[in-house]
């Protein structure tokens, strides 16, 4: 072995690493000589192919997944006094964003096997003050939207946090389309990625026009400064939609490479005493987002040392999520407790992300399965 690789081979082993090229260099070269930077043909552009990806009407670009939940509340009309059903498992915006809009999240506890909110949950916590869901596909598996949507029956509209499931599908239909409107983050460890950026999707077209008030300040389409709502400056720039165009061409790839490692990783790791692997429901697409495994009792070392240990051989991991929601404290203000989400307290103190993205290498996806191997 060569000093070059050498070297190449005690790198650590990266949790999270875009999968990006010359494409997206040139192509934001080419943003940046045209003088046109900000919301523009680029950004249209994008709206479009995405639209096309996720088999929907209308899409609409935003700077975040957090303005794009944040709109997704607002083009549902939830405000003062309304609750909003949601999981407690997530990333803080899900929630955050509720309280964004003076609104109550409503927390409902999730599945052991797929780490969603559990259906039957949500049917507890409906009340007449209910004013939408807020589902999360998390990790890149997406929900059972055949139950979510029957619970809703149209009169509560389905938001779909997709952020971590762009690709990802249930007998052949997309995220994105599930839901009355869902939300997409191309933050810098998503699938695709701009740096920071998001996306509604929608088959609702007075939801998109509302969405596109939202994003510019509450801005009339008629003229330049007629104002006709309170709205934010949450605009996606031609910057990050052009690099988002070139990741767009490559989703497959990426998605495939995701797959194939998770599946890589499954077969090594699942017969490992005390490791669970992720499950993959029948006729679902998990694209994995996260690679996120379980660490039961009857495992060598307790997560927190197995972090450690894993760190030591070059091998990052990760958390997703050690607390959840209702835990936090301006959560706990609303009236939760510890007790509250056993399942989801349960899951915190279990779960163990694990790399999984195009990067990595088959020789690196057997160093992680071989240095689990050496602990049984």
């Amino acid at each position: 072995m060569n000093a070059e690789k050498t070297v190449l081979s005690f790198k650590k082993i990266p949790i999270a690493k875009p999968f990006i090229g010359n494409e997206e260099t040139e192509a934001v070269n080419r943003v940046l000589k045209s003088g046109i930077i900000a919301q523009g043909h680029k950004v249209r552009e994008l709206e479009e192919k995405f639209a096309k990806l996720c088999n929907v009407k209308y899409a609409v670009a935003v700077n975040s997944g957090t303005a794009a939940l944040h709109a997704s509340l607002k083009a549902a009309d939830v405000g003062q006094g309304d609750e909003v059903i949601t999981t407690p498992f997530t990333f803080i915006a899900t929630a955050n964003t509720i309280l964004m809009q003076n609104a109550k999240p409503v927390f409902a506890d999730v599945m052991e096997d797929t780490f969603n909110i559990n259906p039957e949950e949500i049917k507890n916590r409906i009340t007449e003050k209910t004013k939408a869901i807020v589902t999360v596909d998390l990790y890149g598996h997406l929900c059972d939207y055949d139950e979510i949507n029957e619970i809703g029956k149209n009169k509560i509209p389905i938001i779909e946090d997709a952020c971590q499931a762009v690709n990802a599908e249930h007998n052949s239909k997309k995220a994105g389309s599930f839901g009355n409107m869902a939300a997409f983050s191309f933050y810098a460890t998503k699938n695709i990625t701009c740096g920071e950026g998001g996306i509604v999707t929608t088959d609702n077209k007075d939801y998109a026009e509302n969405i596109k008030l939202f994003r510019q300040h509450g801005r009339s389409k008629m003229s330049a400064y007629e104002y006709v709502n309170l709205g934010y400056n949450y605009r996606m720039t031609d910057i990050s939609a052009a690099m988002l165009l070139e990741q767009i061409k490559k989703i497959g790839i990426i998605t495939d490479k995701r797959i194939g490692n998770a599946a890589y990783l499954s077969e090594g790791l699942g017969k490992i005493k005390g490791i669970k692997v992720p499950v993959v429901k029948e006729g679902f697409k998990h694209v994995f987002n996260q690679y996120t495994i379980k660490i039961e009792d009857n495992f060598k070392l307790e997560r927190e040392e197995l972090i450690e240990h894993l760190n030591k051989k070059g091998i990052s991991s990760a958390v997703y999520y050690p607390k959840p929601l209702h835990l936090c404290e301006h959560f706990r203000k609303l009236g939760y407790k510890e007790g509250d989400f056993p399942v989801a307290e349960k899951l915190s103190k279990q779960v163990l992300s694990l790399p999984v993205h195009p990067h990595v290498t088959k020789e690196q996806l057997d160093l992680i399965i071989n240095v689990f191997g050496e602990l049984e």
